[in-house]
């Protein structure tokens, strides 16, 4: 199961590192045509759209690494059972709020392609196309904080290091 989870995590990142490629080449493409005198329409959105999509699918493998940033004033002051006890409430509001975050993104991309939302640049995209990666990121999100709460559950979850800037 770990495999598998982690597989997913790294997946994840993979379409973040992709989509961080397709704004690059959206800027490049934009830059390029004003240079050439000619238009490329909807660069601009189309780079939005990938940008939000790699923030979102990049959630889970950051959460994964100890890399997303954490107020530990309280935290670090606390040992063995009571920081055990705080790490789980904490896990817990995030698994849930990931979870409503989830449920919420996915009705939006639902209710777009059911009302054909589209865009109101000039590239006229069905919105729930980019959507689509918002559900998906925050639904991997929330499997990691799940598995996160399950790791601190089961005494096996690695902290991370304090360094004093966290």
């Amino acid at each position: 199961m770990r495999k598998t989870l982690d597989a997913v995590y790294s997946a994840a990142a993979a379409v973040a590192a992709v989509l961080m490629i397709g704004v690059l080449l959206m800027v490049l493409l934009s830059i390029v045509s004003r240079l050439l005198h000619f238009h490329v329409p909807g660069t601009d959105a189309y780079a939005g759209y990938a940008m939000a999509g790699a923030g979102f699918m990049a959630l889970a493998h950051t959460l994964k690494r100890n890399e997303h940033i954490r107020v530990t004033l309280i935290l670090g002051r606390l040992t063995g059972d009571a920081r055990h006890r705080l790490e789980l409430w904490a896990l817990t509001v995030a698994a849930v709020m990931s979870l409503l975050l989830s449920f919420f993104a996915w009705r939006l991309a639902w209710q777009s392609h059911v009302f054909h939302d589209m865009s109101t640049g000039n590239d006229a995209t069905p919105l729930w196309i980019p959507q689509i990666l918002m559900g998906l990121g925050s639904t991997v999100l929330c499997l990691a904080f799940l598995d996160e709460w399950w790791l601190e559950w089961r005494g096996l979850r690695e902290h991370a290091q304090g360094t004093g800037h966290e």
